[in-house]
């Protein structure tokens, strides 16, 4: 047997913290090399942390970033470890990969392949890469790409793996999250792994940065495209795993078409670079107990609790790399505010998490007992700071100038933003992040008030439409068998309890039409036309893109939030304010 040990570091870095993002790095070569490991990876842009943006763009930044990539050379003793960090020539910065040996820098990789689609940015940074290399660890050839290169048609992988016989290839990668993302990564690993009858090693970024969520779920894929080993979703892990790398050579002898690909990619093999590293072989014939593979293959979460585990995830690093210690959120009694007060707490520790409950007289008993139980359940600080004295004041300075204004839209939001005023205040008194509560559904089509509900620093379920709020919740009830979020919560019609007996149907479809029409529309880009012709009613698809599309003001001033779905507003979604294309 003649087994590689390869260690991927699925790690939590912050975007320019440097020297804890080093030290991290560092820390876990150390933890390698004590396990044995002949080879270790980080992910894609691991140093400067990802995405940097505009960072990019301070030289200081890039030398800093030099700086700090010298100390880990000495840390590599006896390891061969890929590091990923931004590489500024003097007239050229690239996406590079930093390959050390045996504690000095023997070559860097640049980025081939740059995404510039959907939230990626990369060629307003980045200069392409044009070399391909593999190094020679003895008689193992180990190819090395990052992130994009590996989705490309034209991979570098493919002429590393073919063409250069290049048994094991390693990617490191900073891949967001979103629903499928982890599914569609996989199956196309798996795909390239048969192509090139080789392993492939897969290291991910994992946790929150600013929108953005990175789920980790590291892989190692084997030659006939099973996975022989996959890190935890949303955890940091030093996954280890051996490869027995004569497997291929029976496998690949096995395949005529295979060999003939390969002589006829003879002139691509020109292209490669491979770059020779002292390595004693006798080590990949040794025994190196303890780790067992069995215990590596493991199964993806089920959608719920992966979505709600990205979201634990996403709002604890937001609080803490932005050093704040304490969340605050508006309860209404209503369950986007009861499901961003439980994802609080679980990130958070519900010492560090404060309700404020903020009656009206359209506030309802129901909702008010509703708010108490779920503080009381959750273990969580709660203030009751009744706003009717407030509205009564605004409504008499604003007498004069503005008639009927009891029972109007206007008064409704006055309510909505004496209470994001009351939580701004809190805020800035006691340093405290205010969570806003609104969701998908509302957020696309105006539902929500701005400089009111809107209030705040983060938006934890900013991306969730609301029949997967509802999901969510209910996952979370069930994970610990206990109701945390109270059953009337999840039972009664959804209201912003802003009028006597209001509804969200009152304004809105159904959530169970609303919801499928948005995802049509701002997801997939779909046209009236193409919606309508899936079944819904004409009347209700044209007031949904006319609410969609008058209310981009509104987003556009809204506070941050976590990506969950394929297209989120924001960086993924970039629509002009001022337009005035119709569809109809």
């Amino acid at each position: 047997m003649k087994n590689i040990r390869i260690a991927l570091a699925q790690i939590d870095t912050t975007v320019g913290d440097l020297e804890n993002n080093a030290a991290l790095i560092i820390g876990n070569i150390q933890r390698a090399r004590g396990l044995n490991v002949d080879i270790i990876a980080f992910p894609e842009l691991a140093l400067s942390g990802y995405p940097p943006e505009d960072i990019l763009f301070k030289r200081s930044f890039l030398a800093d970033c030099s700086a700090f990539l010298e100390r880990i050379a000495p840390a590599t003793e006896g390891i061969t470890a890929l590091v990923g960090y931004p590489h500024f020539t003097g007239s050229r910065l690239y996406n590079a990969c930093a390959i050390f040996h045996n504690k000095r820098p023997v070559n860097i990789y640049h980025k081939m392949h740059l995404p510039n689609y959907g939230v990626f940015d990369e060629k307003r940074y980045f200069d392409s890469g044009d070399q391909i290399y593999v190094l020679e660890l003895g008689s193992i050839h180990v190819g090395v790409s990052i992130c994009e290169d590996i989705w490309a048609s034209e991979t570098p992988l493919y002429i590393q793996g073919i063409a250069g016989d290049s048994p094991l290839c390693i990617n490191i990668s900073a891949s967001p999250f979103h629903i499928g993302k982890e599914k569609l990564r996989i199956e196309l690993l798996r795909q390239r792994a048969r192509e090139i009858k080789g392993f492939i090693a897969y290291v991910n970024l994992v946790g929150g940065q600013d929108e953005l969520i990175f789920d980790g779920t590291s892989l190692i894929i084997d030659p006939k495209g099973q996975v022989l080993a996959m890190a935890r979703q949303f955890e940091e892990e030093l996954l280890v795993c051996d490869v027995d790398l004569e497997v291929i050579s029976a496998i690949r002898r096995a395949d005529p078409a295979f060999l003939n690909q390969q002589k006829a990619l003879e002139d691509e093999a020109a292209r490669i670079t491979f770059v020779p590293l002292e390595f004693d072989e006798r080590r990949l014939a040794s025994e190196k107990p303890g780790i067992s593979s069995d215990s590596l293959k493991r199964e993806l979460l089920e959608e719920p609790e992966m979505v709600y585990k990205g979201l634990v995830m996403g709002a604890a690093d937001y609080v803490k790399k932005n050093r704040f210690s304490t969340a605050v959120v508006g309860l209404s009694g209503g369950i986007d505010s009861a499901l961003t007060a439980v994802i609080a707490c679980d990130a958070l520790g519900c010492e560090n998490v404060v309700g404020v409950n903020m009656p009206s007289r359209y506030s309802s008993g129901e909702t008010q007992e509703d708010t108490k139980t779920l503080a009381r359940n959750l273990g969580m600080r709660l203030l009751t700071l009744p706003i009717d004295e407030i509205l009564t004041a605004y409504q008499t300075v604003l007498s004069e100038k503005i008639k009927d204004i009891r029972g109007s839209l206007t008064e409704e939001n006055l309510q909505a933003r004496i209470r994001g005023n009351i939580l701004m205040a809190l805020s800035n008194r006691f340093g405290w992040l205010v969570l806003s509560t609104g969701n998908k559904s509302e957020v696309s089509v105006g539902y929500c008030t701005l400089y009111g509900d809107m209030a705040g620093g983060f938006a934890v379920i900013k991306d969730l439409p609301k029949q997967l709020v509802y999901r969510l919740a209910r996952w979370r009830n069930h994970r610990d068998e206990v109701q945390v979020i109270p059953e009337s919560v999840l039972l009664r019609p959804p209201t912003a309890e802003l009028r006597p007996n209001q509804k969200d149907s009152d304004t809105l479809p159904p959530y169970e039409v609303l919801d499928p029409i948005l995802e049509a529309y701002v997801e997939d880009d779909m046209s009236y036309t193409d919606i309508v012709q899936r079944g819904f009613d004409q009347t209700v698809v044209k007031q949904v893109i006319q609410m969609v599309d008058h209310n981009e003001y509104k987003r556009r001033q809204a506070p941050t939030g976590i990506k969950i779905t394929p297209r989120a507003f924001g960086r993924d979604r970039r629509m002009p304010i001022t337009n005035q294309y119709k569809q109809f």
